[in-house]
């Protein structure tokens, strides 16, 4: 399956569509050089989900240091025509710490385990197998 996508510029990022539990859809990027799936919790949050219901915590490095994420399990998750249940994602406040942005995350490789996909930045495409 090919999957068309955005980018806000010709050297910029890639913006996809996703959707949570088959009824919220968010923008987020697609972040190839992050491991886990990342959300703002203010967005999970606006979704109806209880912030204290997380299932866990978990240390990651960023860029800026290490930093402790809350753990979600979302019922479904969806993207790049993907659907995955049960999918745990990463919750950080962006706003609590100065990041501020047009998109509600970052969809990592986490989503994509066990596909073969290729980024075509010609076509504007993301082929997945």
């Amino acid at each position: 399956m090919t999957y068309k996508f955005k980018r806000e510029s010709e050297e910029g990022l890639i913006v996809v569509i996703v959707e949570i539990d088959y009824k919220f859809e968010l923008k987020m990027i697609l972040d190839t050089g992050a491991t886990n799936t990342t959300i703002d919790s203010n967005a999970l949050y606006l979704l109806g989900y209880d912030l204290k219901d997380s299932v866990g915590d978990v240390e990651i490095e960023t860029a800026n240091g290490i930093i402790t994420t809350k753990i979600f399990e979302l019922n479904s998750f969806s993207s790049l025509g993907l659907i995955v249940e049960k999918f745990p994602i990463q919750v950080y406040d962006f706003i609590a710490h100065g990041i501020y942005s047009d998109y509600d995350g970052l969809l990592g490789l986490d989503f994509l385990k066990g596909t073969k996909f290729c980024i075509d930045l010609n076509e504007n495409t993301i082929s997945i197998s």
